[in-house]
């Protein structure tokens, strides 16, 4: 078997190829674009090939920054695209190709590597732990009062602080640009969420409200008439769906569930991606409206040099920690000092004893401050090697602001 980088003259190969592992055939492209592999970086993927030449395999990365703890950017390979032909499965083609794609990304330099997984059980073996979290929450029309009235001003007239600017509903065909400057804006202050690169916007790759799928965007306005949250959303039988809210701050997030939650002739409204512990349940009068549902993992991160993306996030307390980390996948192993002082750490190979024993995928699952470590410990999947470690390792990886990711790829 042969696993080879592709080049723009296998964009046909590799798209049929993973059609053909999924079982499913390519859905027509629309006139103004968006076809999901319009946005593949095609001198980033991988075909595997029979001795006779015939491709069974695929494995693609887009190039992506991923906005760490502490507001910090960060270069992530973005794995996706990942199938092997039903005829040749079990036969070690995906290990193959998960190898050789960790390689190459190392061989760029690369310490960082996400992806949303198809099945929980496939990506674990190869180094990859759930590392954000989401979640839906439905709730019904006649259920959906909020606690809090809209803030008022001196005489009755509308407040202008955060979260009282106008809402405008547009086509989505008429705010692209705003769609993209105002999602670039919140990726760089969440922690767990990725870029957009343009070419994503312009070649309208993705899911709504990247993709041409009809859709109307609520766009909200702060008091100089600059956007500052929006949130896409579509009606079909009585529903109102929202793809995503992206929001400056919780006060506009609020201002845009308010507003579709006031919507006319919908009978429930429901938010596809809300971050686990959002504040939006604890604001609506009866606590039981908002039924959630679909709590599920996201984003995967897996770390291909644990000091440099150690040391690459923000901390946000002092102390030191020594995590003895295994990597079967990749046959390592490294035992590290992690040393935290006023927000930035260093990390190095250590011989101490050590506070916690767990495998790089667990590592991956804390990293982004998602996972506590000691929910880990309790479900003995890492080792604490005495009773303090599991608090210590808590109150270290802990973050400002949980992490979030919306963006499919």
């Amino acid at each position: 078997m042969e696993i080879r980088p592709t080049t723009d003259k296998d964009l046909d190969v590799f798209v049929d190829t993973l059609h053909a592992a999924f079982g499913i055939f390519p859905e027509t492209p629309a006139e103004d674009g968006g076809a999901w592999w319009s946005a593949l970086e095609m001198d980033r993927n991988l075909l595997a090939l029979t001795a006779d030449g015939r491709p069974v395999g695929t494995a693609g990365a887009y190039s992506f920054e991923l906005t760490l703890p502490g507001g910090i950017l960060a270069p992530a390979a973005g794995v996706t695209a990942v199938g092997v032909l039903p005829s040749h499965r079990r036969q070690g083609v995906l290990s193959a190709m998960m190898r050789h794609q960790l390689t190459e990304l190392r061989a760029h330099g690369e310490f960082l590597s996400v992806l949303l997984a198809s099945e929980a059980l496939i990506y674990r073996r190869f180094g990859y732990g759930p590392a954000t979290y989401t979640q839906r929450l439905t709730v019904p029309r006649h259920r959906a009062a909020l606690a809090l009235p809209r803030a008022r001003g001196t005489a009755g007239a509308p407040a202008t602080g955060p979260g009282n600017g106008p809402v405008e509903v547009l086509r989505r065909a008429e705010c692209g640009k705003i769609l993209e400057e105002v999602y670039d804006r919140y990726r760089r202050a969440q922690p767990g969420a990725l870029s957009r690169p343009h070419r994503w916007w312009a070649s309208r790759a993705g899911q709504p409200p990247i993709s041409p799928a009809p859709r109307y965007v609520a766009v909200h306005r702060d008091a100089g008439g600059v956007p500052d949250g929006y949130a896409s959303y579509s009606v079909d039988a009585g529903t109102l769906t929202v793809d995503e809210t992206i929001a400056s701050d919780d006060a506009v997030f609020t201002a845009l569930a308010r507003f579709v939650l006031g919507h006319d002739l919908v009978s429930q409204v429901v938010f596809k991606h809300v971050p686990p512990q959002h504040p939006l349940r604890w604001q609506f009068a009866d606590f039981r409206a908002g039924e959630v549902s679909g709590d599920t993992d996201w984003l995967w991160a897996r770390l291909l040099d644990v000091p440099r993306a150690l040391t690459a996030r923000g901390w946000f307390m002092d102390g030191e920690l020594v995590l003895d980390v295994e990597d079967p996948f990749l046959g390592e192993h490294g035992r590290y000092l992690l040393t935290v002082r006023e927000g930035k750490a260093d990390c190095v190979p250590t011989d101490q004893e050590p506070d916690l024993s767990l495998d790089v995928s667990d590592l991956g699952s804390v990293y982004l401050g998602g996972t506590a470590p000691s929910t880990l410990v309790r479900a003995g999947r890492i080792r604490a090697h005495h009773s303090d470690a599991a608090a210590l390792a808590d109150a270290l990886f802990r973050t400002d602001y949980p992490p979030h990711c919306l963006h499919w790829f």
